[in-house]
């Protein structure tokens, strides 16, 4: 079975430090996990909701649960034809965890307007917001690769966060942009080099079989 999770960029990045297989622990007071079942309805959460609270931001993970497994929680309608949840107890997660086929993957991600993300505390991208940090690596690719590649690393947190809205800001400017572009480009391979079993950016909406 298909399912999404429309998630902030705190729990993006717990599902990163996994590997990108697996959701973390509920907190206190959350005793349902909940994916949902259509693509339609994360992406309503995430730009219609996430993207428009504290963190304005919104991203949308896809990922595979095993068939059989999957059946032994109840879809629940909680609204519209499209608002359809599967209602895992928080403490079935663990098991819930391990009937993940493959990773978890991107599917789409939403900014609000004065998305300030993740501001790092080390480095060149020390105290800088994602917009400022595109540039802060487009300056460090024009005068060292070597430093690039160092900051890329270093600071591979943020960059896997925020790499998709630094396409999208390049891509609003894509014609007069091949600059841009082609830091994008410095940046995947780095990261490709670096971190090869860990996607970058926004994947197929959809697992292969």
């Amino acid at each position: 079975m298909i399912l999404y999770r429309p998630v902030g960029v705190e729990e993006l990045l717990l599902i990163y430090r996994s590997g990108l297989r697996c959701f973390p622990p509920r907190l206190p007071g959350q005793p349902i996990f909940y994916p949902v079942l259509n693509e339609e309805y994360a992406i309503q959460i995430a730009r219609d909701w996430n993207a428009a609270g504290e963190g304005l931001v919104g991203y949308v993970m896809v990922f595979d649960v095993d068939d059989e497994y999957s059946k032994l929680f109840e879809p629940h309608q909680v609204g519209g034809r499209i608002h359809q949840e599967l209602w895992v107890p928080a403490e079935a997660l663990d098991e819930f965890n391990s009937h993940i086929q493959g990773i978890i993957r991107l599917a789409a991600a939403y900014f609000g307007p004065g998305f300030v993300g993740r501001v790092p505390n080390a480095f060149s991208l020390r105290g800088k917001d994602a917009g400022a940090q595109l540039e802060a690596l487009r300056g460090i690719h024009r005068y060292s690769l070597m430093d690039f590649h160092g900051e890329v690393v270093a600071n591979h947190e943020t960059v896997f966060a925020h790499f998709p809205y630094w396409e999208q800001h390049v891509a609003m400017d894509a014609p007069r942009n091949a600059e841009g572009t082609a830091l994008l480009a410095a940046i995947r391979r780095v990261w490709a080099g670096a971190f090869p079993s860990i996607p970058l950016g926004v994947q197929a909406r959809t697992l292969p079989s």
